[in-house]
């Protein structure tokens, strides 16, 4: 078993109640992990769409309707969720800053029903581009401050694991769209509705979010960041020591998060050239863009948004067969993702990482081998070999880049730069997805298999690129995981900082006494 300190640090790990009994025993916790829940939904709404689609291009109604959409035209309809996110980047961060996590949230999950109306409603091409636009812009404003959310909520043991289930929960939103394509194919056959049914579905989870948003509380780092002291006080002790505001936790919180505005002020200041200013900032931004790049540029990006020209090559080309395949890929991928959130700190990050970048490699280069035979020879049992290879190779993207996607990154850059960290890990993310919309549909109807030999070579990049350059955080409090990149000194001199700052205003703790884990 795990220790709290192992987790979390020591100095945080001494201050935590001691329950005795499982969380789901413990009423307070047991009502914040489920509310929880609402922000965790988040990445299904993003799962969502991506397994629509691959069910859509399955679907016969949907490509009769729209003139059998090939290459760019494709990628247009693919990209377009994309570059909404993309457009939004830049004003998401300063929304949450100012509306809040939850009215950010909030209005994307409407823009998101909104939009699933309009593509629902689809009369043409362009209306149906536009929709889903709309629904990457609404994604973002509701995908952006749920991890925040989570972070700045969560119970000091629990928060890795809710942040690594957060991009998990990708594909609880895939199961539903993958089987509802399914479905509506099977038993709807030609009329529109096989594809505009799920195109209305998608608005089922952020429904759901608008329904329960009322029990979300604030974020008490925003809270406190905008001089509501007591009310974020009184949600952490609420949720974390059952109503106790006096207890030490939530004073060591507090501190914490009183320290970490300050930090803040460091933060506002902080120029985007920060990034590259120091051989440990470089560091960092080099994996922030490697992780956000290899996430995608690893061949998943084939499979996630074209799987049926995937099937397509290997004689799969029934429209019941490949949205089956779909929608037991989506709960396959799910199992194997939400098993490696919980070993996340068991068997540590790097270990995680290499061991996906190692199966994905021998995994796409059989199936690429098996590609080529059935190819050449027509062989059905090539055919189902690539089948089978398609799920051993899921399954070890999903055992790292699925739940260490935002949670690697988050750990690995001090608060002064990690929002920009993060916009830069979004940014390679996006920008690559947008590129291979165009590009993969375009490479799988000319190249075929061959196409597949480009990713192999890119996935041993990957792998010796992560064996030189990621670090292992398991074990390490924030400030311990800065030490990892800026030296052993950090410490001292980030405390001396900030003690210069606070002893000259008045009314002020004086942080820079003594060390404070900054886990929160």
């Amino acid at each position: 078993m795990v220790k709290d300190s192992e987790i979390v640090g020591e100095a945080l790990a001494k201050v935590l109640p001691s329950y005795q009994k499982p969380w789901y025993r413990v009423p307070h916790l047991l009502k914040l992990n489920l509310v929880l829940l609402v922000p965790l939904l988040s990445s299904a709404v993003a799962g969502y769409d991506g397994s629509m689609m691959n069910g859509l291009q399955a679907t016969s109604s949907w490509k009769s309707y729209f003139n059998n959409p090939t290459g760019s035209v494709l990628g247009v309809v693919n990209a377009a969720q994309s570059i909404g996110s993309v457009a939004c980047l830049p004003f998401v961060g300063i929304l949450s800053d100012r509306l809040g996590r939850r009215w950010t949230l909030l209005s994307g999950a409407v823009l998101v029903v909104i939009a699933s109306i309009i593509q629902a409603a689809s009369i043409n091409y362009a209306q149906f581009v536009i929709s889903r636009l709309l629904v990457g812009v609404g994604g973002m404003l509701v995908t952006q401050p749920s991890p925040m959310l989570i972070s700045e909520l969560s119970y000091p043991t629990h928060r890795g694991k809710f942040t690594s289930l957060f991009w998990t929960c990708y594909y609880f939103g895939a199961i539903l769209a993958a089987w509802a394509t399914f479905g509506t194919q099977k038993h709807i056959g030609n009329n529109d509705w096989a594809w505009r049914a799920p195109s209305v579905l998608q608005a089922a989870y952020p429904i759901i979010q608008i329904i329960f948003f009322w029990w979300l509380p604030e974020s008490p780092r925003w809270l406190i960041a905008n001089g509501k002291i007591e009310q974020a006080r009184t949600i952490l002790a609420k949720y974390h020591t059952g109503g106790d505001a006096n207890h030490e936790l939530i004073e060591f919180e507090m501190t914490e998060i009183e320290r970490a505005i300050e930090m803040e002020k460091q933060a506002s200041a902080t120029k985007w050239s920060s990034l590259v200013s120091t051989p440990g900032n470089r560091k960092r931004t080099i994996i922030a863009i490697c992780v956000g790049a290899f996430a995608q540029w690893n061949g998943v990006a084939v499979v996630s948004y074209y799987l049926t020209l995937v099937l397509d090559t290997v004689g799969v080309k029934d429209p019941d067969t490949q949205t089956l395949i779909n929608g037991i890929l989506q709960i396959f991928n799910f199992w194997a993702a939400a098993s490696a959130a919980f070993l996340v700190d068991r068997l540590g990050r790097r270990t995680l990482f290499l061991w996906s970048g190692a199966g994905m490699l021998v995994s796409f280069v059989i199936w690429t081998a098996c590609s080529a035979v059935f190819d050449t020879t027509g062989s059905h049992a090539a055919g189902l070999t690539v089948v089978v290879f398609i799920f051993i190779y899921f399954f070890h993207y999903d055992i790292a880049y699925t739940p260490l996607l935002f949670g690697y990154p988050t750990e690995i850059f001090p608060y002064s730069l990690r929002a920009k960290g993060l916009t830069v890990e979004m940014m390679s993310i996006y920008g690559s997805l947008v590129i291979l919309a165009f590009v993969n549909p375009i490479a799988v109807g000319n190249l075929g298999w061959r196409y597949y030999i480009v990713f192999c070579v890119l996935l041993v990049v990957i792998l010796i690129t992560t064996w030189f350059l990621f670090p292992e955080t398991k074990g390490y409090s924030l400030e311990e995981i800065a030490e990892i990149f800026d030296g052993p000194d950090y410490r001292r001199r980030m405390d001396d900082a900030l003690y210069k700052e606070e002893v000259v205003v008045e009314g002020k703790k004086d942080f820079g006494a003594q060390h404070v884990d900054r886990s929160v």
